[in-house]
């Protein structure tokens, strides 16, 4: 039943992203064009094959993504408060876009290679993340231990934000403005032509982590049962890593840093199906993520719609992300607590 619900959301949700937006368009609009019936040259036509359905496919793809860095990282690290941030991940595409973003003023340059815009962002956040996801996997090779190598993952996320304030200090206004826009949130920021590429780098790490099922629900009974089962430990960890850094990168380049989804999703997951299996948990938080994430895209754009007759603006993603996140997480630590 709850497979039957959450699916019903899901779809509801999705739909709603498309028919809801800053432009009013009729719902048959909608139908018409989504079915191929309608004018390519429409301004129209381009809203929701170029704006809506590119916004709503990626806030499946990232809510999937993150959600699933999410569970992984609370099992392996056995801490209910560990997320796709802890580790320095997001801080690192942070570091990537700021210095893009306010170090070269959105360009690269590179002998006769010459990217600037968002294409610019986007390869800074990646290179970002994966320099951080490096730097960790060389010390998981040399940190044996899970609680170690966390804090050494807090600590170069601190490392990171210093230096981001740092280029902060330097830069001009209108770089720091581009900044801290990025840095807001938005699954509208992907757009057609590249959301193939998206696409492809989430679903290389989710594909990543359903074959890590069977070693982490081995580690939930202890590293000893695991290693006796025959699992390589040290192997786990790394490609645990790789796997979270895939999606966590992929989706701050993409959309920036969103909060709380990977946190608090696989709470809600285990709260649904009472069960720590992940064979269950996996696709449960994948529907979960997806569900979620649409939610938060719509409540970010219903102020700039005329449903409610309000007419402003669309609210940056982290600021709806927390409302979801935050009484979650406050649940499961005054549970933890009695």
């Amino acid at each position: 039943m709850n497979w039957i619900v959450l699916s019903i959301v899901l779809l509801l949700s999705f739909g709603a992203n498309l028919f809801i937006g800053s432009v009013d368009i009729p719902v048959s609009e909608v139908w018409n064009i989504l079915c191929g019936g309608g004018n390519p040259d429409s301004p129209l036509n381009y809203i929701v094959l170029q704006s809506r359905l590119p916004a709503a496919l990626t806030a499946i793809l990232g809510g999937s993504a993150l959600s699933l860095a999410g569970l992984m990282m609370q099992t392996a690290f056995r801490n209910p408060l560990a997320g796709p941030s802890i580790m320095g991940i997001n801080s690192g595409a942070s570091l990537g876009v700021a210095v893009i973003v306010l170090l070269t003023g959105g360009i690269i340059t590179t002998g006769s290679v010459f990217i600037q815009g968002e294409i610019a962002i986007i390869t800074g956040a990646l290179a970002g993340s994966f320099l951080i996801l490096g730097l960790l996997i060389l010390l998981s090779s040399i940190l044996h231990n899970e609680l170690m190598l966390l804090i050494a993952g807090i600590l170069i996320g601190y490392l990171a934000s210093s230096l981001i304030t740092i280029l902060n200090f330097s830069a001009s206004a209108d770089s720091i403005q581009s900044y801290v826009m990025w840095g807001m949130g938005s699954f509208s920021s992907v757009t057609m032509p590249r959301l193939s590429v998206f696409a492809i780098i989430t679903i290389t790490g989710i594909f990543l982590a359903f074959l890590l099922i069977k070693p982490l629900d081995a580690l939930l009974l202890g590293d000893n049962y695991a290693v006796n089962l025959g699992i390589n430990i040290k192997r786990v960890r790394q490609l645990l890593l790789i796997s979270t850094g895939i999606l966590a990168a992929g989706v701050t380049a993409y959309c920036g840093p969103i909060s709380f989804i990977g946190l608090a999703v696989p709470h809600i997951s285990r709260f649904i199906l009472a069960t720590d299996s992940h064979r269950r948990l996996f696709p449960m938080t994948l529907l979960v993520g997806s569900t979620t994430a649409l939610l938060c895209n719509i409540l970010s754009i219903l102020p700039a719609s005329n449903i409610f007759g309000i007419g402003g603006k669309m609210l940056p993603l982290n600021a709806i992300t927390p409302l979801f996140g935050v009484p979650v997480i406050l649940y499961v630590i005054l549970k933890r607590s009695r």
